[in-house]
């Protein structure tokens, strides 16, 4: 116990003195005398990283825009197949519809065939996006129907689509194919 008591005694007492001297210290900038050639080499390699960081920050933009732009031309090149494809498929639409018009009995199995198979290939177009122009009795709009024909019709109004000669689809908001109509003036 002897040896403790003395270690508390010669325990040095805290003071708040050496801490306040390293506030003011920190609180006041060091100060360094460099040479004229010191202070040269120091500006050219100040001057040496801002150009490093300003091609850095170059390269970071141009590859953010490439990145972007190939992005976008990826999903552009598969909407272009996809476009491709379908327009590929319409003239089977066009063939199945001829079909059935060609039929006279309702009753005949070859019939019923052709519309089972119409049928399925309208609602995989539909599955893929594609969708139908509803063309009779609408305005004519020459940015979905490409007028072949027209007549003259007091029954029907001015403009006004009375026939669609071949079917016109779109995909979304683009148009696959016009729709081919017989217009009344």
């Amino acid at each position: 116990m002897a040896d403790e008591e003395k270690k508390e005694e010669q325990a040095p007492v805290a003071d708040e003195a050496p801490e306040a001297k390293d506030a003011a210290e920190a609180a006041e900038p060091e100060t360094f005398t460099v040479t004229k050639e010191q202070m040269e080499k120091m500006e050219v390699a100040a001057k040496q990283l801002a150009e490093q960081q300003d091609k850095f920050l170059r390269l970071a933009a141009e590859y953010d825009n490439y990145r972007k732009r190939t992005a976008k031309e990826k999903e552009n090149i598969y909407a272009d197949a996809k476009i491709e494809t379908l327009t590929a498929m319409l003239p089977v639409y066009d063939n199945l519809e001829r079909a059935l018009a060609q039929f006279g009995d309702d009753d005949s199995p070859h019939r019923k065939g052709v519309e089972m198979i119409f049928t399925q290939f309208k609602e995989s177009l539909s599955r893929l996006g594609v969708s139908p122009i509803d063309a009779v009795g609408q305005p004519f709009d020459p940015e979905k129907h490409n007028a072949v024909m027209h007549i003259e019709d007091d029954a029907v109004g001015e403009n006004t689509v009375v026939e669609v000669l071949q079917q016109g689809f779109t995909l979304g908001d683009k148009v696959l194919r016009f729709a081919i109509v017989k217009v009344a003036n």
